[in-house]
């Protein structure tokens, strides 16, 4: 593995003076220059930054770009997320509530987000949480599956989801949106983005969402409402051809109502055991707020053929609870990321070659805030370096093949070693075939590293990074002249070291920590697609067969007659809050001839296993019902400034959990107006 990097450093080294041989240098490529068939290009296979066609990138990915989430009457970006083959979407209840995408039946903390460019994980609990963002105007989504740690790191054991605001050349004008409806939800959402002069572009966003919500505790009567802001600031400066210089500014704030979960009178049986349910908790809730920073410089000579770019960003998330008492608890988390990549484009009209070299650093610190004085409230540090080689051959737009390695240096553990290869084929007959095999790594968290609360949970110092190996194969037929495709692919993953807590003795007393497993999992499957524009028609499809077989201690008979304790026994079941199946369909007509659009929406959620806890806190397993949701959009355009809008969610009204006793909202209706200027 050390001589594959050394090799491709090696390389690197070399290719300036390759780029400036006797044969000329191809310009980068771009969404203009380089479009594929379908016409969608994606920036986050590589770590180039060049805008690559999905016909040329041997791994998975979906594109939703700013037409399918304004379709969909997209509010929160998490909803949207359930159409993409390979997704998993769980909410805690109401909007506020703790949401978490999981993709391949990984863990939600293996999936890396990126929102307008910036790692976005809160650096305290090592994840990001759906939860609070605001779907804005003008947005575009790239998610990326399979293991894609040699490119970026930690964290991208499932894929990489990117959540990008347009730049004000993308989408320049004024546009303005309200809408209100059920539960007493009120929306709004403003964008102005254009072009100063011809070397300014700017856009800013602003997003916000207010609603009562409803009772999520079964048989409970509070309402669990939630306010939810964003608002992001982008503009690029490019004085001269050669140079341009980004900065980004983003605040995300929620404000959600909360309840606790205890034993109760209604308590779901399980069993024959009561088990922890969701029960009213007036006063209880929880605010959290991050901003978000990135400036980057980027150089281009050569007419292109070598490019770099130095940036630096920054994370610094808040969240604080609250209880009828008062403050409760808080913890605070902060990211400091400054990356340098530096590209060489060389080749001809049918043969092209790319050489990146990267080179990222990253420090993340984290302290708790306990106003009893029991946890210690010190702040965690974690350092990261990592390099990265990756070089990426194009023949004929058709042919494309890439490989990337990576090696990240941490402070606090064992260094790691991740690669990643992928191959795709355009054939003449619009047949595309691709593959890829990588690995990936999940660095342990400050939290399990150091522990949050002392004599309860403690931390474990001697934890190694959870790491994956996978491969998928695919095929894609594209027709209609690019506008349409159908695709299947295949995945296998197998996890190992995953990092669980576990029980143990110390200070005579039972406690929690965290260790690495001694056991592997696996999980395969298959993603089925189809994208199609014709005419006035669009059709949007995906489904997922996944088996994800895991082994969990749980109690696996009935309670005795007296309801006494039972040890737990290893139960093999699917991973929970992740279907063996799920299926979703999106239909627009968009008629040329008609100011009118209709878009029909069906999210098919197969059935799954969640965790139940006993008053002796035992783990269980329930069951929870596969369900079907319908929504139903529409738009009219009044003039060609001023439209109206409206929407049905779960038109069918079905009873449903996402997470186990969490209720979901039944129908609800939305309206509203957009003016575009």
């Amino acid at each position: 593995m050390t001589r594959m990097f050394v090799s491709l450093l090696a390389l690197v080294a070399a290719t300036p003076a390759l780029a400036l041989s006797d044969q000329p240098p191809a310009p980068a490529e771009t969404a203009e220059t380089a479009a594929a068939p379908t016409g969608d290009v994606v920036v986050t296979a590589s770590r180039s930054g060049d805008a690559i066609p999905t016909d040329l990138i041997g791994s998975s990915v979906t594109v939703l770009d700013s037409d399918a989430l304004a379709q969909r009457q997209t509010r929160m970006v998490s909803d949207i997320l359930r159409d993409v083959p390979g997704v998993a979407v769980s909410r805690s209840g109401a909007i506020g509530g703790t949401t978490q995408v999981r993709i391949r039946g990984s863990e939600s903390n293996h999936v890396l987000v990126f929102v307008d460019g910036i790692k976005a994980s809160d650096p305290y609990y090592s994840e990001f949480d759906f939860a609070g963002l605001v779907a804005d105007e003008n947005a575009r989504i790239e998610v990326l599956r399979g293991q894609q740690s040699a490119l970026y790191g930690s964290d991208a054991i499932g894929g990489v989801i990117s959540y990008a605001t347009l730049t004000g050349r993308e989408a320049p004008g004024i546009t303005t949106r309200a809408e209100g409806g059920s539960q007493g939800t009120f929306s709004t959402a403003a964008r102005a983005g254009g072009v100063a002069g011809d070397n300014v572009d700017y856009a800013v966003s602003a997003a916000y969402l207010t609603t009562k919500g409803y009772p999520a505790a079964p048989g409970g009567s509070r309402d669990l409402g939630a306010d939810n802001l964003g608002v992001s600031v982008k503009t690029n400066w490019t004085p001269s051809p050669v140079f341009k210089l980004t900065a980004v500014g983003r605040y995300n704030y929620t404000r959600a109502d909360t309840d606790d979960q205890a034993i109760a009178p209604n308590s779901p049986m399980v069993l024959g055991y009561p088990v922890i349910t969701l029960v009213d908790t007036p006063g209880s809730y929880y605010k959290n707020s991050a901003y978000y920073g990135l400036v980057s410089a980027e150089l281009n000579l050569f007419d292109g053929a070598w490019s770099n770019m130095l940036s630096g960003q920054i994370t610094d998330a808040t969240r604080d609870g609250y209880t009828s008492a008062g403050y409760s608890y808080g913890d605070r988390g902060r990211r400091y990321r400054a990356a340098f990549n530096s590209t060489v484009r060389f080749g001809n009209e049918h043969v092209r070659n790319r050489f990146t070299y990267a080179v990222d650093f990253e420090r993340e610190q984290a302290r708790v805030i306990d106003p009893s004085g029991y946890a210690f409230t010190g702040t965690n540090r974690s350092d990261t370096t990592g390099f990265v080689a990756e070089y990426e051959l194009t023949v004929d737009q058709r042919l494309s093949l890439g490989a990337s390695a990576r090696i990240d240096q941490y402070s606090r553990f064992k260094g790691a070693e991740t690669y990643r290869a992928t191959a795709s084929y355009l054939l003449p007959t619009g047949t595309r075939l691709h593959a890829a095999y990588g690995t990936g790594i999940k660095a342990p968290t400050l939290t399990e590293l150091f522990g949050y609360s002392t004599g309860q949970y403690i931390g474990n110092p001697n934890l190694q990074p959870e790491r994956s190996k996978g491969w998928e194969a695919g095929v894609e037929q594209i027709f209609a002249g690019g506008n349409a495709k159908i695709g299947a692919t295949y995945f296998d993953n197998r996890f190992e070291d995953e990092i669980q807590t576990v029980y143990v003795f110390a200070n005579g007393q039972y406690v929690t920590s965290s260790a690495n497993s001694a056991t592997s999992t696996s999980q395969k499957g298959v993603e089925l697609y189809a994208n199609i524009k014709l005419k006035d028609w669009r059709v949007d499809a995906a489904y997922t067969y996944l088996d994800a077989p895991q082994s969990v201690l749980a109690v696996a008979s009935p309670a005795p007659a007296d309801g006494s304790y039972q040890a737990p026994v290893p139960v093999i079941t699917q991973a929970v809050r992740r279907p063996k199946n799920s299926a979703s369909l999106n239909v627009s007509y968009i008629p040329d001839a008609l100011p009118l659009s209709v878009t029909a929406t069906l999210r098919y959620n197969g059935a799954m296993r969640d965790y139940a806890f006993s008053s002796s806190y035992q783990t269980l397993l329930v069951d929870l019902h596969d369900y079907v949701l319908v929504n139903l959009n529409a738009s009219y355009d009044l003039t060609k400034r001023v439209q109206i809008f409206g929407r049905v969610e779960n038109l069918l009204n079905r009873k449903y959990q996402e997470v186990f006793t969490y209720r979901a909202p039944g129908t609800t209706a939305y309206g509203g107006v957009r003016i575009k200027l």
